[in-house]
């Protein structure tokens, strides 16, 4: 039999996942009696959660809007989905190399229980992680400074240190974080210079709130301008329409190698960059996907040859 503590703390889960729930719903859920629902709402008013009822049967029970934050219950898919997400986050960097994350990991897996302790373990056993292209640590913290700054508008005094060690100060009016599936950019307007720029976020020494909340007008597709500066400086691009959805194009090149948009639902128009149409040809043939060469008339042909000359080889 469940115990009370248990059955208190999945009531109160259940309470907070939609507005209003019956007795017998609830009852049914907990697999308990009706009574048993009425003595557990009494207990947990008696705890000082505020719990709303209407009368009758077929009444309500819901928590009150703004009540106090009722603690985190999380059952067995969902905690294995948080730390897996976690490891995740620690493995490549996506948060930085702060201690926050292995900090929250640890505490975690020592509280799960063994039954998904054990298939983290099976997962352990079989992933495997690709070395992680080099860059400067980048901390959580400061993450999460820039998106707040993003978020609110709020202009930042920015200590920035470029691809050569030299270190500059700033004003930007920050605008959105961009993250490429490698590293994190940082999309913001150079108040001097008046002219929009990506930031490598691992590359911020220190971002410091002035209290100045700007408007800014007239900003970029974040995405779009990162990748289009990532991708700046071949003498050639070519323009495709890949035919499988977005989501998959985006995998076959990766955001830091195209600028992609959606072309209905299982098509993508993907615009890259080479040396030359004979690179460019060699790139799309080995993406393995079906594509259209829409220009320019140079890449069409030099892929063309490069198909042509691949099925006579395999005739």
């Amino acid at each position: 039999m469940t115990g009370t503590s248990s059955r208190l703390l999945r009531l109160l889960s259940l309470l907070s996942s939609r507005p209003s729930w019956t007795a017998d719903e609830l009852a049914q859920r907990m697999e308990v009696t009706d009574r048993t629902v009425r003595r557990d709402i009494v207990r947990l008013r008696e705890l000082g959660y505020d719990v709303e009822s209407d009368p009758g049967r077929w009444g309500g029970y819901r928590m009150r809007p703004g009540h106090r934050q009722i603690p985190l219950v999380l059952d067995d898919e969902e905690s294995l989905a948080v730390v897996v997400a976690l490891r995740e986050a620690a493995q490549t960097g996506v948060l930085g190399d702060d201690q926050a994350v292995l900090s929250a990991l640890l505490k975690l897996r020592q509280l799960l229980p063994a039954r998904v302790a054990s298939q983290l373990g099976a997962m352990d056993d079989v992933f495997e992680h690709t070395a992680r292209a080099g860059g400067l640590p980048l901390s959580p913290g400061l993450l999460a400074c820039l998106a707040t700054a993003c978020r609110r508008g709020e202009r930042l005094r920015l200590s920035y240190r470029d691809a050569h060690g030299t270190g500059s100060t700033r004003m930007v009016d920050p605008y959105r974080l961009v993250f490429t599936g490698n590293r994190w950019y940082f999309v913001a307007r150079d108040v001097d210079r008046g002219v929009w720029r990506t930031f490598r976020a691992d590359r911020v020494v220190r971002a410091e709130p002035t209290g100045q909340v700007m408007r800014v007008d007239d900003p970029p597709d974040a995405a779009r301008f990162v990748a289009e500066t990532l991708t700046g400086g071949y003498p050639l691009y070519a323009v495709v329409r890949v035919h499988v959805p977005f989501e998959q194009a985006m995998r076959a090149v990766p955001p830091p190698q195209g600028v992609h948009r959606p072309d209905g639902p299982d098509a993508t128009i993907v615009e890259l960059g080479g040396a030359d149409a004979e690179t460019l040809a060699r790139r799309l043939v080995g993406l393995a996907v079906p594509l259209t060469v829409l220009g320019p008339a140079e890449v069409r042909e030099a892929v063309r040859r490069r198909a042509l000359a691949l099925a006579e080889s395999n005739s």
